[in-house]
């Protein structure tokens, strides 16, 4: 057993020992001792961001600090399963950290687990890569993480690349971004677990964090990857702010049957990091589970759930 081990079962003993309300009092009480300015920096950030819950200290309102114990408490089992199911000591590191983070607000763990030696998805140990990759990037904003595939395989390691996004300003820049390489097909539509469809609500920062909803007043085209993809595929990434679960239901088919590589966003909730691993494991139970991390050390985003 190694010293994380031992620390992340000290850590959970203590979620399965304490209280809702303790464990929620006890994430406050930690809060309010943290620098102003980080509690600034952090409160801003969950205004802009609203996945997670409100925060917001001089309204006495600590909803996501609640939400954290909620999922600390409610699902400690399912964490100590999915850590007994990553494959690297650096996956058990940054699950703790996470989970330190969230209790104790550790910002030292968490900035020690970010991903430093490859960019966001793409770990070279992990996701090995041919000529005959058929790829989904579900989120793909204007192109970025097609670019950096490329950067890390090059051009002749892929046979078709699938862009989804819903924003239409992103598909004008995606079209105009990967105009020179061959073999990418942009849609414009929302990935789910039918075709009934859906609606956009929309960030104020950055269209990259406008959001899927199932109400609203901008309707949005919905398909599932198995009715729209009907070759094999062999990578599927996923980045559309929380709707990962809709989508890889949609997808259950491909799971099952082609076992694409999985490069799933993890973080938009409390739910999505110790669920989503549960939903592929139930899909197919021979996938490996690693994690990483390419976020900020106040709050830890930009986790990224690898199957393979």
């Amino acid at each position: 057993m190694y010293i994380i081990d031992k620390k992340f079962k000290a850590l959970t003993s203590i979620f399965k020992v304490l209280s809702l309300e303790e464990i929620y009092e006890n994430i406050k009480e930690k809060y309010l001792i943290v620098p102003d300015a980080t509690k600034d920096s952090l409160e801003k950030f969950l205004e802009e961001f609203p996945y997670w819950g409100k925060l917001k200290r001089y309204e006495n309102d600590y909803e996501e600090l609640y939400n954290r114990a909620i999922s600390l408490k409610e699902h400690v089992e399912d964490y100590i399963s999915l850590y007994n199911s990553l494959c690297d000591y650096r996956s058990k590191k940054l699950l703790y950290s996470i989970l330190s983070n969230w209790y104790q607000f550790d910002f030292n763990t968490i900035e020690e687990s970010f991903e430093k030696n490859f960019s966001h998805y793409f770990d070279l140990d992990i996701v090995k890569c041919d000529e005959n990759e058929v790829i989904i990037d579900a989120g793909a904003f204007i192109g970025d993480t097609v670019i950096d595939y490329i950067n890390n395989y090059g051009v002749e390691n892929y046979k078709k690349i699938y862009c989804y996004d819903i924003t239409k300003s992103n598909i004008e820049a995606l079209n105009i971004n990967l105009k020179n390489y061959p073999n990418i097909i942009c849609y414009n539509k929302a990935l789910s677990n039918n075709e009934e469809p859906l609606f956009i609500t929309e960030n104020s920062v950055s269209t990259s964090a406008n959001m899927i909803t199932e109400k609203g007043n901008t309707k949005i085209e919905a398909s599932t990857l198995d009715i729209d993809i009907p070759e094999p595929i062999t990578l599927i990434k996923m980045d559309i702010e929380g709707y990962e679960q809709k989508a890889l239901e949609g997808a259950k088919n491909h799971i099952i049957n082609d076992k694409p590589k999985l490069l799933i966003s993890v973080y938009h909730n409390h739910e999505d990091l110790w669920k989503i691993p549960k939903m592929i494991k139930e899909y197919n139970k021979d996938y490996k589970f690693y994690l990483r991390c390419y976020g900020t050390r106040i709050f830890p985003t930009e986790i990224v759930l690898i199957a393979v």
